[in-house]
């Protein structure tokens, strides 16, 4: 683990479900080992295609469409976010939905789909939660981002922020790799 290569990243979207909703903001930021390379941390704004604009999903992460109008189309961000992912492993927060869309855009764009390595911090939590416990049950609510980082003790952030939320999945990586220690392996990690 301490020279595996990861990329913390956050998505920013107008729904849930890659059919239907589009990515408004992506935050990345370098995991080198079992360190945060915040001088590599990028937050790019991406302009929805077609007339819908942003929806209701202003009200979760304050993306207005006044401020999407004038970001890049996913088309011209794309390449850098996949170029980014080269060589590294995706590390996200509920990392099936960045997979969903980032496999989403790449197929919608004529683009190859990369072949993602995945660390998921939720899968983690479940184990640091689970912990000593052989049968017990974890609620969602203690999967949350916000609330794995209270469990482990790190500082409440300001969520919906692409780039916040990327730095607090790296943060939370960490102290997850910390509280599981020889507990984890590198092949209980990925997936």
């Amino acid at each position: 683990m301490r020279e595996l290569d990861l990329l913390a990243v956050d998505l920013e979207t107008t729904g849930l479900d890659p059919s239907r909703h589009q990515i408004l903001s992506i935050g990345m930021i370098p995991v080198r080992g079992l360190a945060i390379e915040l001088g590599g941390a990028r937050q790019f704004l991406v302009r929805p295609a077609g007339t819908a604009g942003v929806g209701p999903s202003a009200t979760v992460h304050g993306i207005t469409d006044d401020v999407a109008a004038g970001a890049a189309p996913l088309e011209q961000v794309l390449p850098e976010v996949l170029a980014a992912l080269e060589g590294r492993v995706l590390l996200a927060h509920h990392a099936s939905i960045e997979v969903g869309f980032l496999t989403r855009a790449c197929r919608d764009r004529g683009l190859s789909v990369p072949d993602l390595t995945v660390v998921d911090t939720v899968r983690l939590q479940r184990r640091v939660l689970r912990r000593g416990h052989v049968h017990s049950q974890v609620a969602e609510d203690d999967l949350a981002l916000g609330a794995a980082r209270r469990h482990l003790g790190l500082p409440r952030y300001h969520p919906h922020d692409a780039l916040t939320d990327a730095l607090a999945c790296a943060e939370l990586y960490l102290a997850q790799v910390a509280a599981l220690g020889e507990d984890l392996t590198l092949r209980q990690l990925l997936r």
